[in-house]
């Protein structure tokens, strides 16, 4: 049985005694590079080594370097692997123990206090509670109240690309620290975000970091989803708005549909500074409610993120779990219906049917309930089959209106309507977005008819619907050729 010792070089001021002890003595030494500061007293001692070097120049990816690395170091003997900074990534660790463990070596890795801390001691820097972070592996999303390390700023493109991901949290003109090694130490200043990668060529190095303070939210500029959250928290609680205090569930129905409403008329309006704005007013909705329940102790954001993400995991087993038979756009929506009604546990076509909101404007509704029926068959077999239906009910209405009979003329009405979504919905037309935009090009020729009777000094009081429709036909004219 040998061992493999991982010791992390880390600052060479700072350096552990285990980490430096363990170097000293050890029968075979492997350098992870000979080309860093951290490496320096290992030349100067004139202690024996295999540097990793030429690996890295060979290797094309990181997998690929990883493995040569692996199996350069499990060689027989007990060896020593010295690495720059904390120690090695995790992806490496887990290819050396995989090829340890085929080989009867042990793996053991010597902690250490890495380049962060060597910096923030330097300058009296608190990390408690904080994060640190490779310059390549900076999340997607950062807790900016907390101190934020981010290391290995080897390079001014490496800088640039840290700085630009950074300002989509901190303002660009924050007061950050930059450090770098100078003779063995930190030499720390005090920069704005926006110069990071205007320093000295000759500072930017893998032990090159930046430290950034905690931030309150009324000293940033831009926001986050938790940012939101603490937002309606505090307008929710004592000394926040009075309005908001009150709002209840029921109180926000109206505001969460008109929302919906609003990002719709984006998309239709194609205005995307305007749908970044809405889009932002229905997630405070979300929030808000979601807030409600959490001062009840019911559910909070996380549990309404948790659900969504389970959700789309659940209903996408083609992307997260392989699953064969689904390779277009159609499949995709037949098999989304089929796992939704196995996720709700709906065992028959009625309590698929019925789980369809009655809160849905009527001819998304109308649409919904006839692709339930359509799913087991009931259904027409063409649009052209179905159009006869249309006449059929309209001949009903005309029979009911010579009847006089309200009740019956309602009813009638409503089946002429749920017999032009089914043409719709066979055709693969959205009757709710046909509907709407019926109603704004009846709304623009009207405009245009009204523009028309004005110009012409006439008034509405004036005129017969005959009047009315020859401005009507002319409306329509003009529109055309403006087209």
């Amino acid at each position: 049985m040998h061992t493999l010792t991982i010791a992390p070089l880390a600052v060479p001021a700072s350096i552990t005694k285990t980490s430096y002890d363990t170097i000293k003595s050890a029968k075979k030494l492997f350098l992870q590079t000979e080309k860093h500061p951290s490496s320096e007293w290992i030349l100067q001692d004139g202690l024996s080594f295999v540097s990793m070097d030429d690996l890295y120049e060979q290797s094309d990816d990181f997998d690929i370097l990883n493995t040569h690395i692996a199996q350069r170091l499990i060689c027989g003997c007990d060896a020593v692997y010295a690495v720059c900074g904390r120690g090695i990534s995790p992806d490496l660790q887990k290819c050396i123990c995989e090829k340890a463990a085929e080989n009867d070596t042990t793996v053991v890795i010597l902690p250490s206090s890495g380049y962060a801390e060597a910096a923030a001691a330097t300058t009296q820097f608190s990390l408690a509670n904080g994060a640190i972070y490779a310059a390549n592996a900076i999340p997607k999303d950062i807790n900016v109240r907390c101190p934020l390390c981010i290391e290995e700023i080897d390079n001014r493109i490496t800088a640039g690309e840290v700085k630009l991901k950074l300002s989509e949290f901190y303002p660009e003109d924050s007061e950050i620290i930059f450090a770098y090694l100078k003779d063995g130490k930190y030499e720390t200043r005090n920069i704005k975000l926006y110069e990071l990668d205007r320093q000295p060529e000759c500072e930017y190095f893998a032990a090159s970091l930046v430290l950034i303070k905690p931030y309150e939210l009324l000293e940033l500029d831009r926001y986050g989803m938790s940012d939101v959250e603490q937002i309606l928290s505090i307008l929710r609680s004592p000394g926040g708005c009075p309005w908001d205090m009150k709002q209840t569930h029921e109180s926000l129905q109206k505001p969460l549909i008109e929302e919906c409403y609003e990002v719709i008329d984006t998309i239709i309006n194609d205005d995307t500074d305007a749908m970044c704005e809405e889009l932002g007013d229905l997630l405070m909705q979300v929030v808000f409610h979601a807030q409600i329940e959490t001062e009840k102790a019911v559910f909070t954001m996380r549990d309404v993120y948790t659900g969504l993400v389970k959700k789309l995991i659940f209903r996408h087993p083609h992307v997260f779990a392989h699953a064969e038979g689904v390779k277009t756009a159609d499949d995709v929506l037949i098999a989304w219906e089929k796992l939704k009604k196995e996720e709700k546990q709906q065992k028959t076509q009625s309590e698929a049917m019925l789980a369809v909101p009655k809160s849905f404007p009527a001819l998304m509704r109308s649409t919904k309930v006839q692709k339930r029926a359509a799913d087991v068959g009931f259904d027409w077999s063409n649009a052209e089959d179905a159009f006869y239906k249309i006449a059929e009910e309209a001949d009903e209405i005309r029979e009911a209106m010579k009847e006089g009979d309200a009740a019956h003329l309602f009813e009638e009405v409503g089946d002429l309507l749920f017999a032009v979504v089914n043409v719709a919905r066979l055709l693969k037309i959205d009757s709710e977005l046909a509907l709407s935009a019926a109603a704004d090009k009846f709304t623009v020729r009207f405009c245009k008819m009204d523009e028309l009777i004005r110009t012409d000094g006439k008034k509405y009081e004036d005129m017969t619907l005959s009047d009315m429709d020859e401005y009507w036909e002319k409306a329509k004219a003009e529109l055309k050729a403006e087209d």
